[in-house]
């Protein structure tokens, strides 16, 4: 931890591991969600990849992590320093708003004025100490009493991300680049993106919230005040006996809502949403596009393989081929393909169609086919 701030040595790190990446399947399934895969090149999940990012800002013993009961084994492998105490187990997903204020509230029980930062466990960051650097800014906004959030500066007109729409500076010590934010925008369509990146106040919205704790709930309840009233529940039984029959009786009757609709967005509102912008490389890696473009970038060559033993023969072809098979997979002449080969299935698509993938994910669970999610 950092001694030279009062306000980072308050931070805790919180890490919601959730989410199965429907647009990643066949390879991300409900038991091997994507951030337990190496999609970076990096060796490790992203999971761990995210660990070691945190761990120099808020130490390895303020990490807490929410996951699902069926991940919990995986997690705690790749993780083996990680608290048994920092476990926090969803029964059942219900989004990230119950899951990151359910982290806020155990945490702020446990230590009253705590400072969360949550940041998922399925991003790829490749310039960690400017990603470092934003969050110490971020956490001292937190500490004036904003909901603050890390902004990417785009580089070109994506229509695979949010937008966060920024006002004039905040002019907070410690931290030169907060701006006010105007109000979130939802993934815009091609025209829409290029005028954002034309206008040069718009920057991609990463997911990362940093806030106090009790700021987090106070916005929560504002929006959203059952679900608090339950978080809150919830968190008062955590570290007592009666935390498994309260989880069982709670957890289930929590709104499905993400975070950016019941605190952040109601918070840009109210005026109390701050961004820092930040430049560093980022990418929510959310389709095979993504992947493919991460694993091109720089290397001179169009053609991403995937997989330790990936027997691959290509000639005049780009985009990416995913292996988890013995098969050979010959490719002549095809542009942008998207192949994804894994014992039980097979995806073939285009870098194009990428973000469909998420329909056939929707088919198959609708048509009984959920063997092989």
């Amino acid at each position: 931890m950092n001694s030279s701030s009062p306000a980072l040595d308050r931070l805790y790190s919180v890490i919601p591991a959730g989410g199965i990446g429907s647009r990643l399947w066949p390879l991300s399934r409900a038991d091997a969600p994507k951030f337990l895969h190496d999609l970076s090149g990096s060796g490790q999940s992203l999971l761990r990849d995210t660990w070691d990012r945190l761990a120099p800002l808020s130490g390895e013993q303020r990490i807490m992590v929410v996951t699902g009961r069926a991940h919990r084994a995986a997690v705690e492998e790749q993780l083996p320093t990680l608290e048994d105490s920092n476990v926090v187990l969803e029964s059942e997903p219900r989004d990230s708003t119950a899951a990151i204020c359910l982290a806020a509230a155990i945490l702020e029980k446990r230590e009253p004025g705590v400072i969360i930062g949550s940041f998922a466990a399925d991003h790829v960051i490749t310039n960690p100490q400017r990603f470092r650097a934003a969050v110490a800014q971020a956490v001292q906004v937190a500490d004036a009493g904003y909901i603050a959030t890390i902004g990417i500066t785009p580089t070109d007109p994506a229509v695979g991300f949010g937008y966060i729409r920024c006002l004039g500076s905040l002019e907070i010590e410690g931290a030169p680049a907060a701006l006010k934010v105007d109000h979130f925008v939802e993934k815009p369509d091609l025209p829409t993106a290029k005028r954002y990146l034309k206008a040069g106040n718009y920057l991609w919205n990463a997911g990362m919230f940093i806030a106090r704790a009790d700021k987090l709930l106070e916005h929560l309840g504002a929006s959203e005040p059952e679900l608090l009233a339950g978080v809150l529940e919830l968190a008062e039984a955590w570290d007592t006996p009666r935390r498994g029959e309260v989880v069982d009786r709670v957890w289930p009757t929590l709104k499905k809502i993400a975070i950016d609709y019941s605190v952040a967005e109601p918070a840009a509102a109210a005026g109390a949403l701050a961004v820092i912008p930040s430049d560093f490389d980022w990418d929510d890696v959310g389709d095979f596009a993504s992947i493919a473009k991460l694993h091109s970038s720089g290397r001179g060559t169009d053609l991403a393989i995937l997989g330790k033993n990936a027997r691959v023969l290509a000639d005049s072809s780009s985009g990416i081929v995913v292996s988890q098979s013995k098969r050979v997979i010959s490719l002549i002449g095809v542009r942008d393909i998207v192949v994804v080969d894994t014992p039980d299935a097979l995806l073939v698509t285009t870098s194009e169609h990428a973000q469909r993938v998420k329909s056939v994910v929707d088919a198959l669970r609708a048509g009984g086919s959920g063997d092989v999610l």
